[in-house]
């Protein structure tokens, strides 16, 4: 079983519980995180250097430490200064690795040091090796470029037509290579344009996806996004993720678990809700209790906007361990 090569895709936040998981199954895992990320500490590093966005990458790392050392790997690439002039707002793990970037001049090269030096459990590799930027088209006509779009406060909907990323980019060779020789490729969960299509637009994905014999799991979120998904069932967003790799999906795992009412009313504020469950009586279709006690916490001077609603690490290895056997 440890030569079972398994891929998760997705971005850093909404990965982080699947990538927890499975780093503790005798596998080889890989992360093809997306890299059009332009908001908070990561977009003034990236509008400063030029480098390829690193903070999905760097929440990636952090969840491939070791149990050996784990909490203090985790706290050093998760640590956001809170004061100092230049550095307030700032992750300390994003300037580790734009300084890796900076004495390497390339992003895989960084992450590959990076995965060295914190001996973690995987590694992580950019969906491409274009420094890319998310491109928003909006039903309404507008077009709109950076991701960090995505995170403005709106009291509406505005749906979204599609996305593309600018320019044009290909696949990383490396993304490529483990999609082809995976046994499970898990996508999701994670920001349904901004992570997950992200993460799959690059060309030669579709391509990678067909040559493979890899089951895969579209991992279902459990709120819809304001300015994302408003609205949508699992339904759409397991076909959405069809269209994009060109394939369906072997496994659509979904939420049936109970959400405290506290929690939905927190949502509810900002007009965000659990993604309705359409998918109907199916095999492929896994439904089990993902919900995660621990709410999610940021701290004053982090300025993206985050959910607080998590999947639970246990519960998901308990569903994907299943998958592996």
């Amino acid at each position: 079983m440890v030569d079972t090569s398994v891929v998760v895709i997705g971005g850093g936040t909404g990965t982080f519980p699947v990538i927890s998981a499975l780093k503790k199954q005798a596998v080889s895992l890989t992360s093809i995180i997306a890299v059009s990320d332009s908001g908070g500490s990561t977009g003034r590093i990236r509008d400063e250097f030029g480098f390829q966005p690193v903070g999905d990458l760097r929440q990636a790392l952090a969840a491939l430490a070791q149990a050996d050392g784990e909490e203090w790997i985790r706290k050093i690439l998760l640590y956001r200064f809170e004061k100092g002039n230049g550095l307030k707002g700032h992750n300390l793990g994003n300037l580790i690795l734009t300084a890796l970037q900076d004495m390497t001049g390339d992003t895989t090269r960084a992450l590959e040091i990076a995965e060295k030096v914190f001996r973690l459990h995987g590694e992580v590799v950019p969906a491409t090796s274009d420094n890319v930027q998310l491109e928003i088209h909006y039903k309404d006509g507008e077009v709109v470029v950076g991701e960090h779009t995505l995170d403005e406060d709106i009291t509406t909907p505005r749906p979204i037509e599609s996305v593309q990323l600018i320019p044009q980019a290909t696949i990383n060779p490396k993304a490529a290579t483990a999609i082809q020789a995976a046994k499970l490729v898990v996508i999701g969960p994670g920001d349904y344009y901004a992570s997950l299509l992200a993460a799959l637009l690059p060309e030669g994905t579709k391509e990678a996806f067909q040559e493979s014999k890899a089951k895969v799991v579209c991992m279902v979120n459990l709120m819809t996004r304001l300015t994302q998904t408003h609205d949508m069932t699992a339904r759409q967003h397991v076909e959405g993720i069809e269209t994009a790799i060109g394939r369906k999906v072997d496994y659509a795992v979904v939420n049936n678990g109970h959400i405290p009412e506290t929690v939905l009313e927190l949502y509810g504020a900002h007009h965000e809700f659990p993604v309705k469950d359409d998918l109907g009586e199916d095999a492929s279709v896994i439904r089990a209790d993902l919900i995660s006690e621990e709410l999610s916490k940021k701290t004053a001077v982090d300025t993206v906007h985050r959910s607080l609603l998590r999947h639970d690490v246990n519960k998901v290895r308990q569903v994907l361990s299943k998958l592996l056997q």
